[in-house]
């Protein structure tokens, strides 16, 4: 199946090594380290490879599922099929996207400010000229192959530290390379609310002392300017999660500026562009 997918992806062959003794656990360890498949999910995958799982034509599964109008497909063409989804940018859900668990924007959800927990807050307002439909346009773009504007070799960093124990890091991207849905996986964030032109929330999926959400809100000015306001809340678990929080505060100083302020010249590029064309 990885030569056939390597074949029809204009890839070079594959180069299979194999070793002499591997776990399940440590190949589902490995299998979350270097693809978008979170741990959680690979684990039970892995464990159910000892078991045949081709169908058999002369038994009772046709009274089970029956066979589609169309017939059925084979491998090369059900990977063909996939293929051209992503490249149309019309795939509807993706394993980077599943959980076996309860989804954890659920659970955020469950527990608002007023719960009593602890909530530490960097919050930037910027006051702005750009359009409120462009600056929509940046927001709803951002990370993925788009990067998360400026500052992606530390975002790569912490989704690298994340994978080595066992997270989701960077490699889930996005979906869809333009427009996000809730519960979309947008790299080591879940889109936990979304309200088109006003706002984006997520909630971080990656292994911390706590919970934490970025959001964007954008609202039109009186005088005709946008407010732009960034927001990045956590909520410790503990004294570790506190001390977490103080520790990478010397980063956010550097990370949420520089996002907030490049957010906005994207969202400048694309009116004077709009102007010019």
């Amino acid at each position: 199946m990885m030569q056939k997918f390597a074949k029809l992806s204009g890839l070079r062959r594959r180069l299979i090594i194999r070793v002499p003794v591997l776990t399940p656990k440590l190949s589902s360890l490995w299998i979350g380290f270097v693809t978008p498949v979170p741990t959680s999910l690979a684990r039970p995958l892995v464990g159910s490879l000892i078991s045949e799982v081709v169908a058999d034509p002369y038994k009772s599964i046709d009274q089970i599922i029956p066979k589609p109008k169309e017939g059925l497909i084979d491998v090369e063409g059900a990977i063909s099929l996939a293929l051209s989804h992503v490249s149309s940018n019309t795939v509807k859900t993706r394993w980077s996207d599943a959980t076996s668990q309860t989804a954890p924007w659920q659970k955020a959800q469950s527990d608002p400010e007023w719960a009593g927990e602890a909530l530490y807050k960097d919050t930037r307002v910027r006051i702005t000229d750009a359009s409120m439909e462009n600056l929509w346009v940046a927001i709803e773009e951002i990370g993925g192959d788009n990067g998360w504007y400026g500052a992606d070799f530390l975002w790569y960093m912490r989704g690298v530290m994340d994978r080595m124990i066992g997270g989701v890091g960077l490699r889930r991207g996005r979906r869809d390379p333009i427009h996000l849905r809730v519960g979309d996986s947008l790299d080591f964030w879940r889109v936990e609310s979304l309200i088109p032109g006003q706002s984006l929330k997520l909630y971080a999926e990656m292994i911390l002392p706590g919970k934490a959400w970025l959001e964007f809100r954008i609202k039109k000015l009186p005088n005709g300017q946008s407010e732009v306001t960034q927001e990045a809340s956590f909520s410790p678990r503990g004294l570790g999660g506190q001390l977490y929080w103080y520790a990478v505060l010397p980063l956010h100083t550097f990370v949420f500026p520089t996002m907030i302020r490049n957010l906005i010249r994207s969202a400048n590029r694309k009116d004077y562009a709009a102007r010019n064309a």
